[in-house]
This record gives structure tokens, sequence and C-alpha cells, in this order.
């Protein structure tokens, strides 16, 4: 690479655009970090008070229609979520409303209230994206500088949500284009995710902790250059093709449902309601409610959650996880709020417990690979996944983590749950 004449000037410049994006971003972190832990305190409320008043089930049809309508009055663009921010990233245009957080708070909380199975990812994403578009048209900054900003408003709101601040800012430069990742957001990207983290911390929020307490040993003691259990390993890569084809499932039946659904209830605000008279019907087939709301703890303590998953007697079974992904496909595809993450999580962390118990392999590291996998090959993203992995459960079993997130990345296809990201480079030629 030639050497610039002007090269001994590029470190005062990085200087100065590091202290400048730090200056811009720490009001998106400060605010994002804040709205977030508002709406996990929210959520954890809300949750608490299904359990309690679980005859709330029966107003999910009432509340889709009331979804629907506060959107219908005052969403505009703000209902295409997150897509909306990744649209206004690579094509900037109508910018990103900041109605968009209070409007996606308060309709994921109803979700979650009365029952809908859905996350949270959306949710922090759609406040970051919405607060870091308000914060740059207040400041007036370049098309250029914007698009950045939204970037950091993802880091931030991944960032904080999960307790993940390394996994958020790779996220926001990954999630945006199959293939390939935007490296001039780099550091600011950074700065708003772990300050956000921090400032959500700061609330006092504390996040759910996931432990693997399995070893690995090598398969072959008298090969002393081999540091992996290889039949281990080509079980992880085994459940990596079933992990893949099982975030292809979620993606493709989430899509279909919400095609499906407008094309044929020609009355758009029944579509909630039809939508939340089956996932009824659903818990009623299914035996439980387990299947509602987030997912990571159940209100028994023998329930069917993300945290059972990772113990080998548990009440986990072997078609939980479609359960969960019909749940949630239904959920997201009929007009409720919310993230498809988490549910994501117990999707994969299930079907990991299942895939475990049937190869004889560790059920607490299986279930952590299906975790992080199953939402990477969804959002095709097994960069950040792969360091989720690494800030969730530790750095033991990376190789592990990473076998298992490419693996699913390549196997779940060119599909994903964000209609707006971009294939920039095919998985295969």
């Amino acid at each position: 690479m030639k050497q610039s004449k002007f090269s001994s000037f590029e470190q005062g410049r990085v200087a100065y655009q590091l202290l400048r994006w730090t200056v811009l971003v720490i009001p998106v972190s400060l605010i994002v970090g804040s709205l977030v832990a508002l709406f996990l305190w929210l959520l954890e409320t809300v949750t608490h008070i299904r359990w309690e008043h679980e005859w709330l089930l029966w107003g999910l049809p009432i509340a889709g229609v009331f979804i629907y309508w506060l959107y219908r009055l005052g969403g505009k663009q703000a209902d295409k979520g997150n897509n909306l921010i990744m649209e206004e990233i690579h094509q900037p245009g109508g910018g990103v409303p900041a109605r968009m957080a209070p409007l996606v708070l308060a309709t994921t909380i109803l979700t979650h209230l009365f029952g809908g199975s859905a996350g949270r990812e959306g949710t922090a994403v759609q406040i970051g994206g919405s607060m870091a578009g308000w914060i740059g048209k207040q400041l007036r900054l370049p098309a250029a500088d914007l698009r950045i900003l939204l970037m950091t408003g993802i880091a931030a709101g991944f960032g904080a949500v999960f307790g993940t601040p390394l996994t958020g800012a790779v996220f926001a430069l990954e999630v945006l284009a199959i293939g390939v990742m935007r490296y001039d957001a780099l550091v600011p990207c950074l700065i708003a995710a772990v300050f956000a983290d921090v400032v959500c911390s700061a609330w006092g929020i504390h996040h759910t902790h996931y432990h693997i307490n399995y070893i690995d040993h090598p398969l072959v003691d008298s090969l002393p250059f081999i540091h992996l259990d290889i039949w281990l390993l080509a079980k992880v890569i085994v459940c990596g093709v079933a992990f893949g084809l099982s975030s292809f499932l979620f993606s493709t039946l989430m899509h279909n449902i919400k095609h499906n659904a407008q094309a044929y209830i020609k009355i758009p605000w029944l579509i909630p309601v039809v939508g939340g008279i089956v996932i009824l019907l659903l818990s009623y087939i299914a035996g439980t409610t387990d299947y509602l709301g987030l997912g990571v703890s159940s209100k028994s303590p023998n329930g069917i959650s993300i945290l059972a998953a990772f113990e080998t007697n548990s009440s986990v079974n072997d078609w939980s996880w479609l359960w969960k992904l019909v749940f949630t496909a239904i959920t997201l595809g009929m007009g409720f709020k919310g993230g498809e993450v988490t549910p994501l999580f117990f999707i994969g962390a299930t079907l990991g417990h299942t895939l475990a118990l049937l190869l004889g392999a560790p059920v607490d590291l299986f279930a952590g690979l299906g975790f992080i996998a199953v939402f990477a090959g969804a959002t095709n993203t097994p960069i950040a996944c792969t360091l989720m992995g690494v800030e969730l459960f530790g750095t033991t079993h990376v190789l592990y983590f990473a076998v298992a997130c490419f693996t699913a990345y390549y196997f779940s296809g060119h599909s994903g749950i964000y209609g707006a990201q971009k294939l920039e480079v095919r998985k295969w030629r």
C-alpha cells in the first residue's frame, strides 16, 4: 500500500474523529441505555403480572386490535420496525421517526402482558435507531454521519438489552448486509454499545446469567497436537446443520404467515384478532403457557424455558423448540410487536437440549450452541453470535461456538428475519 505524503497527520485526524464521535455517541447511549432499562423493568413487571393473572390471556385478541390502531393512527412508517432503520442506513430517505421508540415500547409491553410470544431485541434496536435518528436531526448531521449514528443506535440498543456490548457493536456492523461488514462505524458502535450497557446496568438492571459446566477433553491422549474432542466436534457440525435449518424454517414461516394473513384477511384489524385466537387455541392444545412471553424462565420451577434447557433432567421435550417456533411466528407474523431474538434463543436452546440427548452429547454445551447458532442463522450474523457465546458463556468452548454459528449461517440459506438485509456476497457460488 502506497504511503500518503500526508500520513504524518493521519493520527491527528483519527484522534479528532474519535473525540468527535465520542461526543456524538454519548447522548445516544445515555438515552437508549435509560429507555432500555425502563423497557426491561416493565417487561419483567408485566410478565409477573401475567403469571399471577392468567385470565389476561383472553385479552390477547383485543390487545392486538389496540396495537393495530395505535400504529394506524400515529405510527406512519414506524410500523416497518427494524427494517425501516436498515433501509435508512442503506439509502437515506424520510428518516426514522422519533415516535417509533414510545410506540414499540408500549406495544411490546402490551404483547407480553396479554401473552404474545415475542422477544425484546427488536424493541431495543428500534428504540436505539429512533433516538439516534432524532439526535442526528437535532444536530443537523449530514447523511453520511447520520447513517453511522443510526448504526450506533442499533449497537446501543442491542448491547444494553442483553448485556453484551461487544456483540452489540459487531451485530450493528454485520446485520446490514450478508457477506460484508461496515468498518467505518466500528469504533462509534463499540463506544455506543459499551456506554449504553453501563447506563442500563447503572439503573439496577440485572441480566440473566447462563452457565456451561462441561469441560472438554481430547479424544486421543496419545496425539497431543489434537486439543479437542474430534467426535464431539463432528456432533457440533451435525447440530449446526439442524440449527441452520430451524432458522430457515422460522424465517420462512413468519414471513409466509404475514403474507398470507394480509392476502386472505381483508379487514386489517382482524389479523391480530385471528392471531390472538390461534395463540389461545395452541396454548390449550399444548397444555401449557410456557411458550408464551419471553421464555427465559417459567412460572413453574419445573416449566419449559431457556434456563431449563441447560439442565439434563428438565421438562423440555423433543418438540419444545417447534412449539415455540410456531407460537412466535404466529405472534409476530400477525401484527403483534416485539423482537425475534429471545424466542430464537428458546428455539435453539431447547433444540440443542433435544439433540444432545439424542447424540449422547453434553446437554448444557449443546443448549448453549443452539442458543447462539439459531440466532446466527436467522440474522445472518455468525461473527456477532460467536462473540455472544463468549460474552455469555466464557471462552472455554469458543471453537465449538464458531463451528456451530458458521455452519448454521450457511445452512439457513439466504433467508432471514430482516427483509431489508441486503445480499452482498452469496454464501455459495
